[in-house]
């Protein structure tokens, strides 16, 4: 029997500077109204050059154990998912690793652009399941401004940074936070250039003294994501759910990645479930990558949207292209 797999504790970090559309009205030709009906957002969170990958991760790490009543040390492997991490080399993990003042633990980045926290906790669950006794702390942090051209109108109205994380371990003294009952993943590399990052890998170099062209940030052609998004992100939670034989009225919560409220009514509706039992927070963060996902549980989580005994149906979809979906009852 393989072990189960708890959510401990949950946390989040997003920037102090909060970015408007009405700010971005001075940048780009864009509008509030334009904006709002065509993606949800009001508002992003952005980092200042002090506000890194990691050191968002550190303090949603640092709620996260501290929920969860533990110590950083009390960890034995750290799993962050980005693509925006601080460097290159050393790896987001790493680095997290020694902010928290630890050596000697396994620490690695997994890189599923939007789908990353899910892909992280299926790595967690892998591990615990090989070695029970294990305490994972999985970060989800992206600095996606980072990477996004402020020159480009259809994507940097998109995007804001943040972190989210947990700790997961196969035991849960005392009030536990959520077990994770099942986990589904999926991808297709034939569509990624529909939505990519292309500058910096090495089919696409640096050259000393080069131009940063457009490549070196997020390039997308919006229809065509929306389109396999909405598909991949029903199918994949209707297969899950089938799978673990649950009926959609049993859900309590639909917590889909918060990417543009758009996609997020589309999946709602064609899973059949009430916008009532939909958590949205797209309107206050824009879309957070990676840890999209991780804010929203924790905020959903603090705010009681998610209330103990609840049944929640997390699902994302992210570049690659790379989607997932996740049963968890709190």
């Amino acid at each position: 029997m393989k072990a189960q797999c708890i959510i401990r504790g949950l946390g989040l970090k997003v920037p102090k500077k909060v970015v408007s559309n009405a700010d971005l009205e001075k940048l780009v030709e864009t509008s509030d109204e334009w904006i709002v009906t065509r993606t949800g957002i009001r508002t992003r969170c952005v980092a200042n050059a002090s506000e890194t990958c990691s050191e968002l991760a550190l303090a949603a790490a640092g709620q996260a154990l501290d929920q969860a009543g533990m110590a950083a040390e009390d960890l034995t492997h750290i799993v962050v998912g980005t693509f925006s991490a601080d460097y290159v080399i050393p790896s987001a993990a790493c680095v997290l690793e020694h902010k928290l003042g630890l050596k000697n633990r396994v620490a690695l980045d997994v890189s599923a652009a939007c789908s990353g926290f899910l892909y992280s906790v299926e790595v967690a669950r892998g591990l615990i399941a090989l070695h029970p006794e294990s305490r994972v702390l999985v970060c989800a942090s992206e600095i996606l401004t980072s990477r996004t051209n402020w020159e480009d109108r259809s994507t940097c109205v998109l995007f804001g940074d943040g972190a989210g994380a947990a700790v997961l371990t196969a035991d849960a003294p005392g009030l536990a936070g959520g077990r994770i009952i099942d986990l589904l993943l999926a991808s297709d590399g034939s569509l990624g250039d529909l939505l990519s990052v292309k500058g910096g890998g090495s089919a696409a170099p640096y050259r000393l003294g080069d131009r940063v062209g457009e490549e070196f940030f997020a390039q997308m052609m919006g229809r065509e994501v929306y389109k396999h998004a909405v598909r991949n992100m029903t199918a994949i939670s209707q297969d899950l759910l089938a799978r673990n034989r649950v009926h959609k009225d049993d859900l309590d919560v639909l917590l889909p990645h918060q990417a543009n409220l758009r996609i997020i009514e589309a999946v709602g509706r064609k899973l059949d479930i009430p916008p009532e039992k939909v958590f949205v927070n797209v309107d206050r963060y824009g879309n957070t990558s990676a840890a999209s996902v991780p804010l929203a549980l924790t905020e959903a989580r603090q705010t009681g949207f998610i209330k103990d005994g609840d049944l929640v149906l997390v699902t994302t979809f992210g570049g690659g292209f790379t989607w997932g979906a996740a049963l968890i009852r709190f």
